[in-house]
């Protein structure tokens, strides 16, 4: 289970590209946050993985959606992540890719450049 947040300037949406995945998806694009630990309330797991993956400070405003990534991945694996997606305002930090390289290239996406990104499929419907 996963916790992301839409982040928007204007109406230009903040997406970060993945770097490395053991699911075959570097190389795509998605919201930042991610998995929420165990113990984790979801609102604090998307404001600390937004943070580690963009260098941005954000405040939680509402639930937009929840979303379902299932597919059949290479290796014969039958995966299904759950997306919880939180409607996010910045309020500090400085723009930086994630320092291990696991997300890459945070950017302000404008809506007519999210048609051509490669992204996640489950990404893609709940924009």
């Amino acid at each position: 289970m996963s916790a992301c947040g839409l982040a928007r300037d204007g109406d230009a949406v903040l997406m970060v590209q993945i770097g490395r995945s053991a699911y075959g998806d570097a190389g795509k694009w998605t919201l930042p946050g991610g998995g929420i630990e165990h113990g984790e309330d979801p609102k604090e797991a998307v404001v600390r993985a937004f943070s580690e993956q963009t260098g941005l400070v954000v405040q939680v405003e509402s639930l937009v959606d929840v979303g379902s990534d299932y597919r059949h991945l290479a290796g014969g694996i039958d995966f299904h992540g759950i997306l919880i997606v939180y409607r996010v305002s910045v309020t500090g930090g400085e723009l930086r890719s994630e320092p291990d390289g696991a997300m890459l290239a945070p950017t302000w996406v404008k809506p007519n450049e999210l048609e051509s990104l490669p992204m996640l499929d489950v990404i893609r419907t709940l924009l």
